[in-house]
């Protein structure tokens, strides 16, 4: 239940990403390269600027899916004196060094001082790693569930052929699945992304290729063992035909093991999607992946920030933990025998 209530969390996180991060703008990418590499609980006040092309409004399902461009530039201040027509400010630059701008009033919103928490603290890029940890949620859980989907998909069509039909198809279906198995994982999936090319959906599709062999062997036990009972026999000999009994009388009663699987597969999809992102083989900047902030920071591990790689290794570290618990949790609930 832990590890369901989790997943239910990450899923309602993943939805409202851009309404819960500091950093709304698409793919929480607001550069502010003035406060990079900053610690968590990190405070900056800033002066609001309006940009010079004028930015259409967003409404609440495209900034719901998308994001919402921002209408000003974001500029690090230590301190701001207002006069009649303008903002003197004190812009900051780095620790102990700062410069005195002009800004008219006309160049500025309505309320141009916002003051922003970075509780997680920025990268090397000056962005809330919070908020990036956030919608990056979306791509983890995106990578899982069509990962699973394609996987699935393959493997119980070829597991339930090779154990309903046996013979020839079997020993063509068992070839096909020992060779798949035989190759190491990462390396399969190299080779599939090097031919699909880089790209938030190649990897979907090129992890979710690598993934169905459990499945087709589970459910091709599953179908052996359930394939000469009597109530299939009956239903050969009322004759239905085969895809029929396949799809209402076979596969409703071995998606128990697959479902567990299923699970797994999930956890397993995030941890490869992670590193082929680490790798620079997976998701391309700047959309934010967890892996791909482990790769822009895990160099601050030993030097004075190491929060800023921990933090996206510790969230892949829970939500394949919720994962694995809620397939061991299924496991336990699906198996009769107990």
């Amino acid at each position: 239940m832990i590890g369901l209530i989790i997943i239910c969390l990450s899923v309602l996180i993943g939805i409202f990403a851009y309404f819960l991060g500091i950093d709304n703008s698409p793919n929480a990418n607001r550069q502010v390269v003035e406060i990079q590499a900053r610690k968590p609980g990190f405070k900056q006040m800033f002066l609001l600027k309006k940009k010079e092309k004028k930015i259409a409004s967003t409404g609440f399902f495209e900034q719901l899916l998308f994001g919402k461009e921002d209408k000003n530039i974001y500029i690090p201040v230590n301190s701001y004196h207002e006069n009649v027509d303008s903002i003197i400010v004190e812009k900051y630059i780095d620790e102990g060094i700062e410069e005195r701008q002009s800004f008219a009033k006309n160049q500025l919103p309505e309320k141009f001082i916002v003051k922003k928490t970075f509780w997680l603290g920025t990268d090397t890029f000056g962005r809330d790693i919070l908020s990036r940890l956030i919608v990056g949620v979306r791509v983890s859980l995106a990578v899982g569930f069509i990962t699973v989907l394609i996987s699935l998909s393959i493997g119980i069509i070829l597991g339930a052929a090779a154990g309903f039909f046996g013979g020839r198809t079997d020993n063509i279906i068992m070839w096909f699945i020992n060779v798949i198995w035989s190759m190491p994982t990462l390396l399969l999936v190299f080779g599939i992304t090097l031919a699909l090319g880089k790209g938030f959906w190649q990897i979907f599709i090129a992890v979710g290729l690598t993934m169905w062999v459990n499945v087709a062997r589970t459910i091709r036990g599953q179908v052996f063992a359930i394939r000469e009972m009597e109530y299939i026999q009956a239903a050969k000999a009322l004759g239905l035909k085969n895809i029929r009994i396949i799809m209402r009388h076979i596969l409703p009663n071995v998606m128990g093991p697959v479902i567990v699987i299923a699970a797994s597969n999930f956890a397993s999809a995030i941890i490869i999607e992670a590193g082929l992102s680490f790798l620079g083989v997976g998701v391309q900047p700047p959309t934010p992946s967890w892996g791909l902030m482990l790769k822009e920071n895990y160099n601050f591990i030993i030097t004075h920030n190491p929060a800023l790689a921990l933090a996206p290794g510790i969230t892949i570290m829970i939500l394949v933990l919720a994962f694995n618990l809620f397939g061991n949790g299924l496991r336990d609930a699906l198996d009769v025998r107990g």
